[in-house]
Protein backbone atom coordinates (compact mmCIF):
# COMPACT_ATOMS: atom_id res chain seq x y z
CA UNK A 1 0.00 0.00 0.00
CA UNK A 2 2.74 2.26 0.30
CA UNK A 3 4.59 3.36 -2.80
CA UNK A 4 8.43 4.58 -2.46
CA UNK A 5 10.46 6.00 -5.16
CA UNK A 6 14.11 6.41 -5.24
CA UNK A 7 15.35 8.84 -7.76
CA UNK A 8 19.42 9.03 -7.91
CA UNK A 9 21.93 9.73 -10.49
CA UNK A 10 24.10 6.60 -8.79
CA UNK A 11 22.39 3.25 -9.53
CA UNK A 12 25.27 1.58 -6.75
CA UNK A 13 23.65 4.06 -4.05
CA UNK A 14 22.17 2.65 -1.49
CA UNK A 15 19.44 3.64 1.29
CA UNK A 16 19.12 3.83 4.84
CA UNK A 17 16.52 0.86 5.68
CA UNK A 18 15.73 1.65 9.12
CA UNK A 19 14.51 5.56 7.98
CA UNK A 20 12.83 3.97 5.49
CA UNK A 21 10.63 1.72 8.10
CA UNK A 22 10.77 4.97 10.75
CA UNK A 23 8.86 6.71 8.14
CA UNK A 24 6.26 3.32 7.29
CA UNK A 25 6.00 2.76 11.00
CA UNK A 26 4.46 6.18 11.24
CA UNK A 27 2.23 5.96 8.45
CA UNK A 28 0.88 3.19 9.65
CA UNK A 29 0.14 4.08 12.71
CA UNK A 30 -2.04 7.12 11.90
CA UNK A 31 -5.83 6.99 11.02
CA UNK A 32 -6.45 5.80 7.47
CA UNK A 33 -8.48 9.59 6.62
CA UNK A 34 -5.36 11.06 7.88
CA UNK A 35 -2.97 8.46 5.77
CA UNK A 36 -4.46 9.10 2.67
CA UNK A 37 -3.97 12.65 2.55
CA UNK A 38 -0.24 12.47 3.60
CA UNK A 39 2.57 12.83 0.72
CA UNK A 40 6.11 12.96 2.91
CA UNK A 41 9.16 14.00 0.57
CA UNK A 42 12.63 13.39 2.18
CA UNK A 43 15.92 14.16 0.87
CA UNK A 44 18.68 11.51 2.64
CA UNK A 45 22.09 13.13 2.39
CA UNK A 46 23.96 9.60 2.61
CA UNK A 47 25.35 10.34 -0.77
CA UNK A 48 26.55 12.90 -3.26
CA UNK A 49 24.07 13.83 -4.85
CA UNK A 50 21.34 13.29 -2.38
CA UNK A 51 18.81 10.45 -2.79
CA UNK A 52 15.37 11.81 -2.75
CA UNK A 53 12.31 9.61 -1.58
CA UNK A 54 8.79 10.13 -2.55
CA UNK A 55 5.86 8.18 -0.29
CA UNK A 56 2.53 8.22 -1.66
CA UNK A 57 -0.56 6.52 -0.79
CA UNK A 58 -2.73 5.28 -3.43
CA UNK A 59 -6.74 6.09 -3.01
CA UNK A 60 -8.56 3.76 -0.73
CA UNK A 61 -10.24 0.80 -2.66
CA UNK A 62 -13.94 0.31 -1.07
CA UNK A 63 -15.48 -1.73 -3.56
CA UNK A 64 -17.04 -5.42 -2.35
CA UNK A 65 -17.84 -8.01 -4.22
CA UNK A 66 -19.13 -11.25 -2.23
CA UNK A 67 -17.49 -9.89 1.35
CA UNK A 68 -13.93 -9.56 -0.50
CA UNK A 69 -12.30 -6.53 -1.50
CA UNK A 70 -12.22 -5.53 -5.27
CA UNK A 71 -10.05 -5.69 -7.02
CA UNK A 72 -7.98 -8.61 -5.88
CA UNK A 73 -4.77 -9.78 -7.68
CA UNK A 74 -6.41 -12.00 -10.28
CA UNK A 75 -8.06 -8.61 -12.40
CA UNK A 76 -6.89 -7.00 -15.06
CA UNK A 77 -7.96 -3.57 -13.29
CA UNK A 78 -5.45 -4.52 -10.68
CA UNK A 79 -3.00 -4.37 -13.45
CA UNK A 80 -3.47 -0.81 -13.73
CA UNK A 81 -2.25 1.52 -10.97
CA UNK A 82 -5.38 3.60 -11.19
CA UNK A 83 -7.86 0.85 -11.66
CA UNK A 84 -10.37 2.92 -13.67
CA UNK A 85 -12.29 2.50 -16.23
CA UNK A 86 -13.91 0.02 -18.62
CA UNK A 87 -11.54 -2.70 -17.47
CA UNK A 88 -12.72 -2.15 -13.14
CA UNK A 89 -16.50 -2.05 -14.40
CA UNK A 90 -15.80 -5.26 -16.65
CA UNK A 91 -14.20 -7.05 -13.91
CA UNK A 92 -17.05 -7.03 -11.60
CA UNK A 93 -19.62 -7.59 -14.12
CA UNK A 94 -17.66 -10.91 -15.49
CA UNK A 95 -17.44 -11.58 -11.33
CA UNK A 96 -19.30 -15.03 -10.64
CA UNK A 97 -21.35 -13.95 -8.28
CA UNK A 98 -22.44 -10.76 -10.21
CA UNK A 99 -23.42 -12.97 -13.03
CA UNK A 100 -25.40 -15.58 -10.43
CA UNK A 101 -26.99 -12.39 -9.15
CA UNK A 102 -28.15 -10.58 -12.85
CA UNK A 103 -29.38 -14.34 -13.58
CA UNK A 104 -31.44 -14.44 -10.89
CA UNK A 105 -32.68 -10.96 -11.10
CA UNK A 106 -33.52 -11.90 -14.76
CA UNK A 107 -35.75 -14.71 -14.28
CA UNK A 108 -37.87 -12.13 -11.71
CA UNK A 109 -41.34 -11.18 -12.94
CA UNK A 110 -41.33 -7.45 -13.09
CA UNK A 111 -43.99 -5.76 -10.87
CA UNK A 112 -46.68 -3.30 -12.30
CA UNK A 113 -46.94 -0.59 -9.50
CA UNK A 114 -50.71 1.44 -10.12
CA UNK A 115 -52.05 3.72 -7.56
CA UNK A 116 -54.85 1.26 -6.73
CA UNK A 117 -52.41 -1.75 -6.82
CA UNK A 118 -50.61 -1.17 -3.51
CA UNK A 119 -52.16 0.65 -0.13
CA UNK A 120 -48.26 0.69 1.22
CA UNK A 121 -46.57 4.13 1.38
CA UNK A 122 -43.57 4.52 -1.33
CA UNK A 123 -41.34 7.09 -2.94
CA UNK A 124 -40.96 7.19 -6.54
CA UNK A 125 -38.26 9.61 -8.29
CA UNK A 126 -37.81 10.50 -11.93
CA UNK A 127 -34.23 11.43 -13.77
CA UNK A 128 -31.84 12.84 -11.96
CA UNK A 129 -33.57 12.87 -8.91
CA UNK A 130 -32.59 10.93 -5.59
CA UNK A 131 -34.26 10.43 -2.22
CA UNK A 132 -33.08 9.13 1.00
CA UNK A 133 -36.21 7.39 2.70
CA UNK A 134 -36.52 5.98 6.49
CA UNK A 135 -37.99 2.26 6.15
CA UNK A 136 -40.24 3.88 9.59
CA UNK A 137 -42.05 6.31 6.80
CA UNK A 138 -41.41 4.70 3.58
CA UNK A 139 -42.13 0.88 2.47
CA UNK A 140 -41.33 0.78 -1.38
CA UNK A 141 -38.74 3.58 -2.99
CA UNK A 142 -38.56 2.68 -6.69
CA UNK A 143 -38.18 4.09 -10.53
CA UNK A 144 -38.59 3.31 -14.02
CA UNK A 145 -38.35 4.75 -17.61
CA UNK A 146 -34.36 4.21 -17.55
CA UNK A 147 -32.90 3.02 -21.02
CA UNK A 148 -28.98 4.41 -21.09
CA UNK A 149 -30.00 6.08 -17.47
CA UNK A 150 -28.93 3.55 -14.38
CA UNK A 151 -30.80 3.37 -10.93
CA UNK A 152 -28.48 3.53 -8.33
CA UNK A 153 -29.22 2.11 -4.94
CA UNK A 154 -27.19 2.45 -1.31
CA UNK A 155 -28.36 0.46 1.92
CA UNK A 156 -27.59 1.28 5.12
CA UNK A 157 -27.48 -2.28 6.58
CA UNK A 158 -28.05 -1.30 10.14
CA UNK A 159 -30.78 1.76 10.03
CA UNK A 160 -32.26 0.31 6.78
CA UNK A 161 -32.07 3.70 5.17
CA UNK A 162 -31.85 3.48 1.88
CA UNK A 163 -31.33 5.67 -0.84
CA UNK A 164 -32.16 5.81 -4.47
CA UNK A 165 -31.15 7.99 -7.47
CA UNK A 166 -31.49 8.01 -11.25
CA UNK A 167 -28.49 8.63 -12.98
CA UNK A 168 -28.34 10.43 -16.22
CA UNK A 169 -24.75 11.70 -16.84
CA UNK A 170 -21.03 11.04 -15.60
CA UNK A 171 -21.53 14.93 -14.81
CA UNK A 172 -23.48 14.07 -12.09
CA UNK A 173 -22.12 11.07 -10.32
CA UNK A 174 -19.18 12.46 -7.53
CA UNK A 175 -21.50 15.10 -6.50
CA UNK A 176 -24.62 13.16 -6.52
CA UNK A 177 -23.31 9.72 -4.95
CA UNK A 178 -22.55 12.44 -1.89
CA UNK A 179 -25.45 13.99 -2.27
CA UNK A 180 -27.23 10.10 -1.69
CA UNK A 181 -24.96 9.73 1.24
CA UNK A 182 -25.70 12.71 2.79
CA UNK A 183 -28.50 10.88 4.91
CA UNK A 184 -27.97 7.91 4.97
CA UNK A 185 -24.37 7.55 7.03
CA UNK A 186 -25.43 8.98 11.08
CA UNK A 187 -21.82 8.87 12.02
CA UNK A 188 -18.34 7.55 10.90
CA UNK A 189 -19.10 3.82 12.42
CA UNK A 190 -22.20 3.83 9.59
CA UNK A 191 -19.53 3.43 7.30
CA UNK A 192 -18.96 0.02 7.52
CA UNK A 193 -22.69 -0.82 6.92
CA UNK A 194 -23.18 0.48 3.32
CA UNK A 195 -22.52 -3.13 1.66
CA UNK A 196 -26.03 -3.26 0.05
CA UNK A 197 -25.19 -1.57 -3.45
CA UNK A 198 -27.81 -2.16 -6.35
CA UNK A 199 -27.50 -1.01 -10.10
CA UNK A 200 -29.89 -1.29 -12.55
CA UNK A 201 -30.52 0.04 -15.97
CA UNK A 202 -28.04 1.25 -18.97
CA UNK A 203 -28.58 -1.33 -21.87
CA UNK A 204 -25.84 -1.47 -24.43
CA UNK A 205 -26.78 0.84 -26.82
CA UNK A 206 -23.28 0.39 -28.43
CA UNK A 207 -20.67 -2.41 -29.28
CA UNK A 208 -18.66 -2.54 -26.44
CA UNK A 209 -16.21 -4.52 -28.32
CA UNK A 210 -15.07 -0.84 -29.49
CA UNK A 211 -15.86 0.95 -26.13
CA UNK A 212 -12.38 2.29 -24.76
CA UNK A 213 -13.74 3.37 -20.97
CA UNK A 214 -11.12 5.19 -19.09
CA UNK A 215 -10.94 9.11 -18.12
CA UNK A 216 -12.75 10.66 -21.28
CA UNK A 217 -16.28 9.97 -21.17
CA UNK A 218 -16.77 12.87 -23.71
CA UNK A 219 -15.71 9.97 -26.50
CA UNK A 220 -18.45 8.58 -28.61
CA UNK A 221 -19.17 5.26 -26.77
CA UNK A 222 -23.07 5.62 -26.14
CA UNK A 223 -24.30 7.22 -23.40
CA UNK A 224 -25.00 3.91 -21.38
CA UNK A 225 -21.14 2.33 -20.76
CA UNK A 226 -19.66 5.98 -19.75
CA UNK A 227 -22.18 6.38 -17.09
CA UNK A 228 -21.66 3.00 -15.88
CA UNK A 229 -17.38 3.11 -16.07
CA UNK A 230 -18.19 6.53 -13.72
CA UNK A 231 -20.29 4.77 -11.73
CA UNK A 232 -17.93 1.86 -10.49
CA UNK A 233 -15.19 3.96 -10.50
CA UNK A 234 -16.55 6.99 -8.18
CA UNK A 235 -17.77 4.11 -5.51
CA UNK A 236 -13.97 2.56 -5.88
CA UNK A 237 -12.61 6.24 -4.68
CA UNK A 238 -14.39 6.75 -1.74
CA UNK A 239 -13.76 6.19 1.80
CA UNK A 240 -16.80 4.34 2.57
CA UNK A 241 -17.55 0.19 1.80
CA UNK A 242 -19.52 -0.70 -0.78
CA UNK A 243 -20.47 -4.15 -0.98
CA UNK A 244 -21.78 -5.03 -4.93
CA UNK A 245 -24.78 -7.00 -4.80
CA UNK A 246 -26.56 -5.94 -8.21
CA UNK A 247 -25.10 -4.76 -11.12
CA UNK A 248 -27.67 -5.58 -13.83
CA UNK A 249 -26.30 -2.55 -15.96
CA UNK A 250 -24.90 -3.74 -19.81
CA UNK A 251 -24.83 -6.70 -21.30
CA UNK A 252 -26.73 -8.01 -18.31
CA UNK A 253 -29.44 -5.65 -19.18
CA UNK A 254 -29.72 -5.85 -22.90
CA UNK A 255 -32.22 -8.31 -25.19
CA UNK A 256 -33.59 -7.70 -28.88
CA UNK A 257 -36.45 -6.52 -29.76
CA UNK A 258 -38.28 -7.61 -32.67
CA UNK A 259 -36.55 -5.23 -35.61
CA UNK A 260 -33.36 -6.91 -33.81
CA UNK A 261 -32.97 -3.59 -31.96
CA UNK A 262 -30.63 -4.02 -28.68
CA UNK A 263 -32.96 -2.35 -25.69
CA UNK A 264 -33.75 -2.66 -21.74
CA UNK A 265 -34.95 -6.23 -20.20
CA UNK A 266 -35.99 -3.92 -17.44
CA UNK A 267 -36.14 -0.02 -17.22
CA UNK A 268 -37.26 0.03 -13.26
CA UNK A 269 -37.26 -1.76 -10.23
CA UNK A 270 -38.86 -1.36 -6.70
CA UNK A 271 -36.90 -2.05 -3.62
CA UNK A 272 -38.53 -3.06 0.25
CA UNK A 273 -37.22 -0.75 2.81
CA UNK A 274 -37.61 -3.18 5.26
CA UNK A 275 -35.91 -6.63 4.04
CA UNK A 276 -33.80 -4.29 0.84
CA UNK A 277 -35.11 -6.82 -1.62
CA UNK A 278 -34.96 -5.38 -5.21
CA UNK A 279 -37.44 -6.42 -7.79
CA UNK A 280 -38.24 -5.01 -11.51
CA UNK A 281 -40.83 -3.04 -11.69
CA UNK A 282 -42.76 -0.21 -13.67
CA UNK A 283 -45.20 2.44 -12.90
CA UNK A 284 -48.23 4.03 -14.51
CA UNK A 285 -48.96 7.75 -14.56
CA UNK A 286 -50.55 7.74 -11.20
CA UNK A 287 -48.89 5.76 -9.10
CA UNK A 288 -45.28 8.17 -9.50
CA UNK A 289 -45.93 10.23 -6.86
CA UNK A 290 -46.65 14.35 -7.12
CA UNK A 291 -45.91 16.94 -9.11
CA UNK A 292 -45.05 14.88 -12.60
CA UNK A 293 -44.82 17.34 -15.19
CA UNK A 294 -42.96 20.31 -13.20
CA UNK A 295 -40.62 17.32 -11.52
CA UNK A 296 -40.19 15.83 -15.43
CA UNK A 297 -39.73 19.34 -16.92
CA UNK A 298 -36.65 20.14 -14.16
CA UNK A 299 -34.24 17.74 -16.30
CA UNK A 300 -34.16 19.45 -18.98
CA UNK A 301 -34.55 22.92 -17.35
CA UNK A 302 -31.33 21.88 -14.93
CA UNK A 303 -28.83 22.08 -17.76
CA UNK A 304 -29.49 26.10 -17.81
CA UNK A 305 -30.08 26.48 -14.10
CA UNK A 306 -26.20 26.87 -12.52
CA UNK A 307 -27.42 26.14 -9.58
CA UNK A 308 -28.08 22.76 -10.49
CA UNK A 309 -24.66 22.09 -11.94
CA UNK A 310 -23.17 18.65 -11.77
CA UNK A 311 -25.88 18.06 -8.99
CA UNK A 312 -29.02 15.66 -8.59
CA UNK A 313 -32.38 17.13 -7.79
CA UNK A 314 -33.21 17.97 -4.38
CA UNK A 315 -37.14 16.37 -4.24
CA UNK A 316 -37.92 14.64 -1.09
CA UNK A 317 -37.33 15.42 2.79
CA UNK A 318 -36.69 12.50 4.48
CA UNK A 319 -37.61 13.45 7.77
CA UNK A 320 -41.08 14.81 7.17
CA UNK A 321 -42.23 12.55 4.44
CA UNK A 322 -42.80 15.05 2.44
CA UNK A 323 -41.99 16.06 -1.43
CA UNK A 324 -40.20 19.11 -1.32
CA UNK A 325 -39.52 19.65 -5.06
CA UNK A 326 -36.62 22.24 -5.17
CA UNK A 327 -36.96 25.23 -7.23
CA UNK A 328 -35.49 25.08 -10.76
CA UNK A 329 -35.44 28.60 -13.15
CA UNK A 330 -35.87 27.90 -17.21
CA UNK A 331 -35.12 30.72 -19.87
CA UNK A 332 -37.09 31.99 -23.14
CA UNK A 333 -34.99 30.21 -25.23
CA UNK A 334 -36.14 26.16 -23.70
CA UNK A 335 -39.58 28.20 -24.47
CA UNK A 336 -38.68 28.75 -28.18
CA UNK A 337 -37.04 25.50 -28.76
CA UNK A 338 -40.31 23.57 -26.86
CA UNK A 339 -42.60 25.48 -29.69
CA UNK A 340 -39.81 24.51 -32.17
CA UNK A 341 -40.14 20.84 -31.26
CA UNK A 342 -43.67 20.74 -30.55
CA UNK A 343 -44.10 21.15 -34.43
CA UNK A 344 -41.99 17.95 -35.27
CA UNK A 345 -43.80 14.82 -36.33
CA UNK A 346 -43.54 11.90 -33.73
CA UNK A 347 -41.00 10.00 -35.17
CA UNK A 348 -38.51 13.21 -35.82
CA UNK A 349 -39.45 13.30 -31.59
CA UNK A 350 -37.91 10.64 -30.80
CA UNK A 351 -34.83 10.93 -32.98
CA UNK A 352 -34.51 14.75 -31.58
CA UNK A 353 -35.24 14.20 -28.35
CA UNK A 354 -34.20 10.83 -27.06
CA UNK A 355 -30.52 9.24 -26.44
CA UNK A 356 -32.61 6.13 -27.52
CA UNK A 357 -34.57 6.38 -29.74
CA UNK A 358 -35.64 2.84 -30.58
CA UNK A 359 -35.94 1.69 -26.92
CA UNK A 360 -38.26 4.40 -25.56
CA UNK A 361 -41.79 3.34 -23.92
CA UNK A 362 -44.85 4.34 -25.61
CA UNK A 363 -45.75 6.64 -23.53
CA UNK A 364 -42.40 8.96 -24.31
CA UNK A 365 -43.88 11.21 -27.26
CA UNK A 366 -47.31 11.86 -25.22
CA UNK A 367 -45.08 12.68 -21.68
CA UNK A 368 -42.59 14.77 -24.07
CA UNK A 369 -45.81 16.64 -25.48
CA UNK A 370 -47.49 17.23 -22.34
CA UNK A 371 -44.25 19.01 -20.96
CA UNK A 372 -44.15 20.78 -23.99
CA UNK A 373 -47.82 22.32 -23.33
CA UNK A 374 -47.02 23.29 -19.65
CA UNK A 375 -44.36 25.17 -20.92
CA UNK A 376 -46.13 26.64 -23.70
CA UNK A 377 -48.78 27.92 -21.08
CA UNK A 378 -46.41 28.70 -18.39
CA UNK A 379 -43.18 30.12 -20.41
CA UNK A 380 -41.80 32.21 -16.98
CA UNK A 381 -40.41 29.79 -14.45
CA UNK A 382 -41.93 31.84 -11.63
CA UNK A 383 -44.88 31.45 -12.21
CA UNK A 384 -44.31 27.66 -11.08
CA UNK A 385 -41.61 28.56 -8.14
CA UNK A 386 -42.93 32.27 -7.16
CA UNK A 387 -40.30 33.73 -5.42
CA UNK A 388 -38.20 30.45 -5.91
CA UNK A 389 -39.55 28.59 -3.60
CA UNK A 390 -40.18 25.09 -3.81
CA UNK A 391 -43.26 22.73 -4.21
CA UNK A 392 -44.35 21.01 -1.01
CA UNK A 393 -46.21 17.92 -0.71
CA UNK A 394 -48.21 16.32 2.07
CA UNK A 395 -49.11 12.67 1.89
CA UNK A 396 -52.86 11.91 3.01
CA UNK A 397 -54.04 8.79 5.61
CA UNK A 398 -55.27 7.18 2.36
CA UNK A 399 -51.64 7.31 0.35
CA UNK A 400 -52.36 10.10 -2.07
CA UNK A 401 -50.36 13.44 -2.20
CA UNK A 402 -51.99 16.84 -0.70
CA UNK A 403 -50.58 20.25 -2.05
CA UNK A 404 -49.18 22.38 1.02
CA UNK A 405 -47.45 25.23 -0.81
Amino acid sequence: WLNVYVHSSKASETLDVSFLFFWCSTLVSLKRSTRQRIKVIGDLFLSSPPLKLSFSLPPALMIYVDGVLFPDENSSSSLSSSSQGSSLLLDVMTHSVIISASESFKNLEEQRVTESSTKDRYVYIFQREYAVVNPALVDFVGMDEATTCVGLVIRNRRSGVTSIAHMDSPEVVDLGISQMLSLVMEDDSDAAELDVVHMVGGYEDVDLKNATGGDDYAKPEGYSFPLCCKLVESLQKRREKFHIQTLFILGHNTKLDAQGNTCPIFNGFLVNTSTGTIVPASFNRSSRCPDELVRRIRVSASFDDPSWKGKLLDTYDTKTDRFIIAPCSWTMRLVEYVWELNQLPDEEILVNCSTSPSAEGPDFIDNERRIWKYLLKYPEWSKTFPKRQPRVFERTANGSWNFVF
